[in-house]
């Protein structure tokens, strides 16, 4: 989701201030962006990949429409189903923390921990986007799949898998092994679910939604109908719980629906009949085999 903004005006060197520039962290180098377009809007880039839209001063300003997508489906099922005023949130993949600093300012009451791999990049955001402290928002440094095999079970309210190397989601990520690994966190009314950057060819993310169904009774999808269709790259949001989906009940789903289509890019909810379907013949990723030296 490619945003318009001014070119880098130079390479920043005072860290106490929150100015455009390149910034060296420890998986390369992110690039703060001021957006002309939205007051207070910043865009963070890392290694040329725009990562994160962040506004200083609106917490619920969300840029990117699969963000909006998630948190329609969270807000939809977490308020039907689960205990808003203890809800416990994990979020794989943290960039600039939008999606955590969003459900704090929303659930001033939800606890948050955001699981970067970049130590360097999480010591900036805190610097530049005042973001809420612990016990509302954690910034746990950390691989996704390492830090997700320690959480003891049932720890978990919702888990978010947002994590991103390029365009794809490392493949560790995107286990049957590793789905069930995020099933075991979750609470008994739980919720798991994906952000998946796919290709036209869907073969991604029919592999996850393979996956995501084999381990959990009840799924769900989101995405626009030209990403449904194979007509372009983008983002599928993938859901999985062990309870019934709520948003699959008439007056859920039609709220549901007219949020979704209100954004600038209109998507689609999908229940999980329809979500079978779509994975029906695809194999769920396996962990590949140790080897040993």
């Amino acid at each position: 989701m490619a945003r318009r903004r001014r070119k880098t005006k130079n390479t920043a060197t005072d860290q106490s201030a929150l100015v455009e520039g390149k910034y060296p962290i420890s998986t390369g180098v992110a690039e703060l962006i001021e957006d002309d377009y939205t007051p207070g809007g910043w865009v963070l880039e890392i290694n040329g990949m725009e990562s994160s839209h962040i506004v200083l001063d609106d917490p619920r300003a969300l840029d990117f429409e699969y963000m909006r997508w998630i948190a329609a489906a969270v807000e939809t099922y977490a308020e039907s189903t689960l205990d808003i005023e203890k809800l416990r949130l994990t979020h794989l993949g943290g960039g600039a923390c939008s999606m955590a600093r969003y459900f704090v300012d929303v659930y001033p009451k939800s606890r948050n921990t955001v699981v970067e791999l970049d130590a360097k990049l999480a010591e900036y955001v805190r610097q530049w986007f005042s973001l809420p402290q612990a016990p509302q928002l954690k910034i746990r440094v950390g691989e996704a799949r390492a830090v997700t095999e320690t959480f003891t079970a049932q720890s978990r309210d919702i888990i978010i898998r947002d994590v991103f190397a390029g365009y794809i989601t490392p493949e560790p990520l995107t286990t049957l092994e590793f789905t069930r690994i995020a099933s075991e966190s979750l609470s008994h009314k739980g919720l798991y679910i994906i952000n998946c950057g796919d290709y036209p060819e869907l073969l991604g993310a029919k592999a996850e939604a393979a996956a995501i169904a084999e381990v959990f009774e009840h799924t769900c999808i989101i995405a626009d109908p030209a990403m449904l269709k194979g007509r372009r790259r983008g983002n599928i949001i993938i859901a999985g719980a062990h309870s019934p989906l709520p948003l699959d009940g008439e007056y859920l789903a039609t709220q549901l629906t007219k949020r979704l289509l209100g954004g600038a890019v209109p998507a689609q909810y999908k229940d999980d009949r329809w979500v079978r379907k779509f994975a029906q013949g695809a194999t769920p990723r396996h962990d590949k085999p140790v080897t040993e030296n």
